[in-house]
């Protein structure tokens, strides 16, 4: 049986051929209507969440199958005390695969030590990601057609963005990939991500506070929110919220052929202007989403 709680659980073939079975999928969805009838995603949520929960559920149901679970902790069993552990192990009983996430990082682990059935961690604290991931990879595939050489500029919070740390660990595996950190100091990427994603796969990178600086190199901007739910304090939060707001003044200089990601919710750091530009992709980024998450169910299920 197969988890997916870290990207680096699929080896860089296994995410080729997942990209090649969501290019399917997007040619041929008619082939695939029927493919998990019968089947059971149980979504379990203890952390709010639109563009996931929903992609899973939409995922499962195009592939013919169905859903249950819940969409907050308070209207689980968690609220009354029950351990994650106990969760897992009583909806396993009635689902053949289980999506979910957690704000505590390791979460999804702890589940899949207790869980019957697949477990996909939807995202763990500021840990995880990696379906996210998947969703970044396939994007930057079918909008650049390739996922080596590439420079990839990361912007905003990389301190407590779970998306970014999955997709730099997933991006340090591929050729040719050069790394540029945008961030208020406060906000840096961790140590740890550079010392196991960056340094141990000798990926140059650089640093800077100054986005439009380093623009006319990118490739492809990987915008972020600053994130209101993991500062412990509101004063942090206001200081650093509008550190970089991506507007059409500021794509002046980029390539024409860069694509801007962003893994959504947005706030205020992407204008909606820019949302004209053929450019922004963060929406068909979203449509992906959907694809990948399709074929990753086939995967751990072991549907041909």
């Amino acid at each position: 049986m197969r988890n997916l709680i870290d990207i680096r659980d699929l080896s860089v073939k296994e995410i080729e051929e997942l990209i090649a079975v969501a290019d399917d999928i997007i040619e041929n969805p008619e082939k695939y209507a029927e493919k998990c009838r019968h089947k059971k995603l149980a979504t379990l949520f203890f952390e709010p969440s639109t563009r996931t929960r929903l992609s899973f559920e939409a995922a499962m149901y195009e592939l013919g199958g169905n859903v249950l679970g819940f969409s907050e902790a308070q209207s689980s069993s968690a609220a009354k005390g029950e351990s994650v552990a106990d969760t897992v192990r009583t909806v396993s009983c009635y689902a053949d695969i289980i999506a979910m996430r957690h704000p505590k990082e390791g979460a999804p682990l702890v589940a899949s030590t207790a869980s019957e059935v697949p477990i996909i961690n939807a995202g763990d604290g500021g840990h995880n990601h990696p379906t996210q991931t998947l969703t970044d990879l396939l994007t930057i595939k079918r909008e650049t057609g390739r996922l080596c050489n590439l420079t990839v500029g990361f912007c905003g919070d990389l301190k407590f963005g779970r998306t970014v740390h999955s997709l730099i660990s997933a991006l340090s595996r591929y050729t040719g990939i050069k790394i540029v950190l945008i961030s208020p100091d406060e906000l840096k990427l961790p140590g740890y991500i550079k010392e196991e994603a960056l340094n141990a796969n000798n990926i140059p990178y650089e640093q800077t506070t100054d986005l439009e600086s380093v623009m006319p190199e990118l490739d492809i901007l990987y915008m972020t929110r600053v994130q209101r739910e993991r500062f412990f304090n509101e004063e942090d939060y206001l200081r650093l919220k509008d550190s970089y707001i991506l507007t059409p003044e500021k794509l002046k200089n980029a390539k024409q052929s860069l694509r801007i990601l962003h893994p959504l919710p947005r706030v205020n750091e992407i204008s909606r202007e820019v949302d004209k530009d053929e450019r922004a992709c963060y929406f068909r980024q979203v449509r992906y989403g959907k694809y990948i998450r399709m074929a990753l169910i086939l995967m751990l299920l072991g549907v041909e």
